[in-house]
């Protein structure tokens, strides 16, 4: 088996559509650190509120600890950990890392194939991007971890990866009639629409179809804050702001907590709006929190 199949088969709890990023989001923050020390060490004490501010803001939505998957990660042999006492790890709990000094590194035998294969690190990273993470968060989330990418390989990842329908983009837009569903924003260069994009409501990571009723066409910063948990849509159709979300520019309050309750903006006659189970799993895996309360017209 070689680093990318290895890579494409960690083992996760994702049942019933589940995410669970934290290994991914483990991996791909000491792939950051590699690149600026490839020897270094991360000592759990020093790196726990990095991984935490990782998993808060990329994770699902219920709280976790960065102390599961630098514990567990070790049973996928990617990832070693040793203590004050020596090889191996305390244990997942929280203490037991603080406590015995544990420390955290990319296995022996993977840090040489990164050495042996420059290219190697990007297209491990590419590959965790893609079967966790939607493109819309890919480069913040490089940014996140300090990683260093150049423009992607032509070679082949895994066949483990799904093949997305290139008509998609195409099929969603006109659907909404090249609007936004939350803001009716359709701006466009000529006949070419400009800041529109078509999100997936079930990422395509976690199994969600290009389909239509898959999917929404948003503008850039709603694409955006929908990924982010910022966003969402209830069972009537109408748009969830998340409690969390705080602006208090007139910007913010506009086109963000405004938002709240008001009705999407419905596919043309033909066209079907977003499937039930599609947003139930956006709004478990992926929504922040409870909804604002509809704004006053």
């Amino acid at each position: 088996m070689d680093w990318l199949e290895r890579i494409a088969k960690l083992r996760q709890w994702t049942k019933g559509g589940t995410r669970a990023p934290h290994k991914p989001l483990l991996l791909l923050y000491a792939l950051g650190r590699f690149q600026e020390d490839a020897d270094g060490g991360l000592r759990y004490t020093a790196v726990e509120q990095d991984l935490q501010r990782l998993l808060t803001e990329y994770g699902p939505p219920h709280r976790t600890t960065p102390a599961y998957p630098f514990h567990h990660l070790t049973g996928d042999g990617v990832w070693e950990v040793r203590t004050d006492r020596g090889p191996g790890s305390p244990g997942s709990g929280v203490r037991d890392l603080r406590g015995t000094g544990a420390t955290g590194q990319l296995a022996p035998d993977l840090r040489a194939a990164l050495r042996r294969e420059p290219d190697l690190l990007g297209r491990i990273a590419r590959l965790l991007l893609d079967l966790h993470f939607p493109p819309s968060l890919h480069g913040e989330l490089c940014e996140a971890v300090g990683l260093d990418l150049e423009p992607a390989e032509a070679e082949q990842l895994p066949a483990v990866r799904r093949q997305r329908d290139r008509r998609m983009r195409q099929l969603v837009l006109t659907a909404y009639e090249y609007r936004c569903a939350f803001c009716g924003y359709d701006g466009r260069i000529g006949a070419v629409p400009v800041g529109l994009e078509a999100a997936h409501v079930r990422w395509w990571a976690f199994g969600g179809p290009d389909e239509t009723d898959n999917g929404l066409c948003l503008c850039s910063l709603h694409h955006k804050l929908f990924d982010k948990g910022v966003l969402g849509v209830g069972y009537d159709q109408r748009i969830l702001v998340s409690q969390r979300f705080v602006g208090h520019s007139p910007a913010a309050r506009e086109h963000v907590i405004a938002l709240a309750g008001r009705p999407l903006i419905a596919p043309q006659p033909g066209s079907r709006p977003p499937a039930a189970a599609h947003r139930d799993w956006h709004t478990r895996q992926v929504f922040h929190g409870a909804p604002r309360p509809a704004t006053a017209a």
